[in-house]
């Protein structure tokens, strides 16, 4: 085992173009249980300073690595058990390098149900099937070979079937051979062309499949969005889709490896055989095995995308310190308003009823403005959904009203409301906010969601929050999987305050599950706020190696050591306290403006190496330390741009060509951004449109979150379209 180790290791920095030792170092801390971000964070003297994705990406590399060597280990088991296995089988599948290559030696010596093969071996037509593939006969007939082989009592009645048998077998000899099939699966990938016809026209009410009715495109150059397109109009019942080859060429392919000569007398049979190998038992599996693997790289790319688009979003800035208004918007049920204060706490809830049916637009007014007055509101928070563009109407003229004779300022803001209506529903919304009913908590959420997007946001199921594009169409595990890996990068990347974190949030710090994260939760309830790091292991089921995982991700910003409101971690509080006294200072500096201006001068001029060396501590860590010494109790998130507020209403008619505004991007997909600019529909900036350069991944130029300035190329307004261009 610790030869395949080393292998592995190996192949692994090879392919991530990374030195061997950092492969090494970096499997044994994920072997020892320890997580990502913590591995990415507080041991990159180990790594050699690796990133998260890259650790990432190696944890994964190393598992379908050391799967691929348990599949090795056990196909030859089960090969050698039918003794069968010889030294050069056993190279070529220790050799291989990917599964698919191992499956495809195996497939001869795997149990097959029975086949047309099966049952013509069994009535004795093996030995005929041999002569013909030998290609050694070069005189005598058809007749004379295979009337031996006559036999009413297997079926055998004439020489058809007698041949016919015989041909199955060669077929499926052909079939099981892994170099044909490797050859054919690379050529059908290079020139394999995957069409689609329209098979239910009925079915598509809104068109959404025309371009695809009749369609044709080089199945390895079939962009991501286009391959899971057509996979859902296949799977509606609305596209037929195949691959076409020319299957010439494949029989090209299979006679170079089997055809010895062309002028033996069973030359025919062969020819019969191979086309019936590649048509019956070899293009459907390799058509298969192709719409699958492109399947799956599309997977890959949504999920990519969502997963970027996601982190983006998570990381808006957060409208800190501020009451906010909630409202959910709502036409025959109502609107529902929440009032939070600067914590999030809830403080008011009301229903009002402006639009129609009810049309209570005066009495919704006094009742907003009443609640604005009483509680300080600085921003209303307006959920997109259904009724938004109304409520948005509605809340401007309240807004005029309110600051028309008074020296104050309140704004709005259109929120994603995306994925609130899974979180009032859910187990979580109920334990959290169990007097209200489940509309009212939406209300609650979405103004939650303006003052700190990623603490409400973890509270739903990722992709529930709606950026991206197909991700209904992709496997709901892996893009689960995915999603939550970037939750966890993200608030780890940010850091948690230890006494206002929900479970909710806790629950994604390196090392905390569910039960720890509610444990420290009633632990926070039943003895008040944490006042240092150290407290935590009085949490019941919170032990040492939790503690080690989690601590320099949790923030304590009013505790007794400020230290404890910085990513530096505990175990090495030690060095950090000598560093400050070698500099006349003590942890108490970080909280006096003046001294960490002293502070920061001092650590500028510092040698770090030198410094490390008399610490005794690894340069990269003394980097990190003396980063978060300059910039103690530091939200990364607070150097991104704020939310775009609003005071008044653009219409769709107001908007002309050429008109320049600012806007927010709501979502990147493959084609372009979405961006609100103020108006009831987002604009599309098209993949065209983003830069004067060209363009190849949209991420690369814009992410969620981010503020832009975009020129009106055109209005739709039958269609309700906006075409915008960031080429200004």
């Amino acid at each position: 085992m610790v030869i395949k180790m080393e292998k592995l290791i190996l192949i692994i920095a090879e392919e991530l173009k990374i030195k061997p030792i950092q492969v090494e170092g970096t499997v044994k801390l994920l072997d020892e249980g320890n997580t990502v971000p913590f591995i990415a964070r507080y041991r990159k003297e180990v790594t050699g300073n690796l990133d998260e994705l890259q650790i990432r990406q190696l944890e994964e590399r190393l598992n379908y690595l050391r799967n691929l060597e348990k599949r090795k280990e056990e196909v030859i088991r089960l090969i050698a058990e039918q003794d069968k296995l010889t030294e050069e089988l056993e190279e070529q599948i220790r050799e291989a390098t990917i599964l698919q290559e191992v499956e495809d030696l195996y497939r001869p010596y795997r149990q097959k149900r029975r086949t047309r093969a099966t049952k013509a071996k069994e009535k004795g037509l093996e030995p005929l099937a041999q002569l013909i593939w030998e290609q050694d006969t070069f005189s005598g007939s058809l007749e004379e070979y295979g009337k031996s082989y006559l036999d009413p009592e297997k079926e055998l009645n004439n020489l058809d079937e007698v041949y016919q048998g015989a041909r199955d077998i060669i077929a499926e000899w052909i079939s099981d051979d892994a170099e044909i099939r490797k050859a054919i699966r690379e050529y059908s990938y290079e020139k394999g062309v995957l069409e689609s016809t329209v098979k239910k026209q009925e079915l598509d009410e809104e068109g959404k499949y025309e371009l695809y009715y009749e369609y044709k495109e080089a199945a390895r150059k079939l962009p991501p969005h286009r391959v899971l397109a057509i996979n859902r109009g296949e799977k509606e019942e609305i596209l037929s889709v195949k691959l076409v080859l020319e299957e010439e060429k494949v029989y090209g392919i299979i006679k170079k490896r089997v055809q010895k000569n062309t002028d033996n007398i069973f030359t025919d049979q062969l020819i019969l055989a191979l086309e019936d190998a590649y048509k019956r038992l070899i293009a459907p599996s390799i058509e298969r095995e192709i719409r699958n693997s492109l399947t799956e790289k599309a997977e890959e790319h949504a999920i990519e995308v969502f997963s970027r688009n996601l982190k983006s979003l998570l990381l808006q800035a957060p409208f800190r310190d501020h009451v906010v208004m909630g409202i959910d918007p709502g036409f025959r049920t109502g609107s529902k308003v929440a009032v939070v204060d600067e914590t999030g706490k809830l403080l008011a809830t009301a229903s009002i009823f402006p639009h129609p049916p009810q049309n209570e637009k005066e009495k919704a007014a006094r009742l907003v403005l009443d609640l604005i007055e009483k509680y300080q509101v600085e921003a209303i928070a307006i959920g997109n959904g259904t009724a938004s563009r109304e409520t948005e109407l509605f809340i401007a003229e309240i807004i005029k009203e309110y600051t028309k004779d008074r020296d104050k300022k309140l704004n709005y803001i259109i929120v994603n409301e995306a994925g609130a209506s899974v979180y009032s529903a859910s187990t979580l919304a109920r334990e959290e906010l169990p007097e209200l009913d489940v509309a009212m908590r939406g209300a609650v959420s979405i103004a939650r969601r303006l003052q700190d997007p990623l603490a409400e946001l973890v509270k739903i199921e990722p992709r529930s929050i709606g950026v991206g594009l197909y991700q209904h169409d992709v496997d709901p595990n892996r893009l689960a999987e995915s999603l939550g890996k970037v939750v966890e990068s993200t608030v780890n990347y940010v850091g948690v305050d230890l006494n206002t974190a929900s479970v909710a949030l806790l629950q994604y710090v390196a090392g905390i599950n569910t039960g720890v994260a509610k444990n420290i939760v009633k632990y926070r309830e039943e003895n008040g706020v944490f006042r240092s790091r150290e407290d935590l292991k009085k949490v019941p089921r919170l032990g040492e190696k939790t503690f080690i995982q989690a601590a320099g991700f949790l923030r304590i910003p009013e505790g007794d050591n400020p230290l404890d409101n910085t990513p530096i971690h505990p175990e090495s509080y030690g060095q950090t306290e000598k560093l400050l006294a070698d500099l006349g200072h003590g942890a108490a500096s970080l909280l006096d403006r003046e001294k960490l201006a002293n502070l920061r001068s001092s650590l500028a001029g510092l040698d770090l190496a030198a410094k490390a060396s008399e610490l005794e501590i690894g340069l990269l860590t003394l980097q990190d330390i003396v980063s978060a010494l300059k910039q103690p109790g530091r939200d990364p998130r607070d150097e991104l741009p704020a939310p775009i507020f609003r005071t008044d209403v653009l219409k769709l008619e107001d908007l002309k060509a050429e008109m320049v505004l600012q806007g927010t991007v709501r979502n990147v997909v493959d084609f372009g951004a979405f961006v609100d600019i103020g108006v009831e529909e987002d604009g599309l900036v098209h993949i065209s449109e983003l830069s004067d350069q060209y363009v190849e991944n949209p991420l690369d130029y814009v992410q969620v979150g981010n503020i832009v300035t975009v020129k009106i190329l055109s209005i739709d307004e039958r269609r309700r379209r906006i075409a915008l261009s960031m080429r200004i």
